[in-house]
């Protein structure tokens, strides 16, 4: 599968998820959100960009719930609910945002 995004073509594996991990763009990441229906806006960015720090630093993509708690502890107890986390990606916050942030599918994650 592939994005067509400014006249280039970016591939991805069945589920969406980039298979070059230097490929991810900010734009590329919008164009995702826009293929399911979302928009993406600061609370959006904000766990996009800790996860992709989170991957830069651990080689990992995290679990929903080491997701959870790292959240709480950079940003907050009230950002640490998976409560919050699904209303900004109702498909599975590590999963969806994850695919946003142009990383890998968690382990974990079916």
């Amino acid at each position: 599968m592939t994005i067509e995004l400014n006249g280039k073509s970016y591939e991805t594996d069945e589920e969406g998820y980039l298979v070059n991990l230097s490929d991810w763009t900010d734009q590329l990441a919008e164009e995702m959100a826009k293929a399911d229906g979302s928009e993406l806006d600061d609370p959006h960015w904000e766990v996009i960009n800790f996860l992709r720090e989170y991957y830069e630093e651990y080689q990992i993509a995290p679990a929903v719930r080491v997701l959870t708690k790292a959240i709480g502890k950079r940003m907050g107890k009230e950002k640490a609910t998976s409560k919050y986390l699904y209303e900004l990606f109702p498909y599975g916050p590590a999963k969806q945002a994850c695919k946003y942030a142009g990383l890998p599918k968690p382990t974990g994650c079916v």
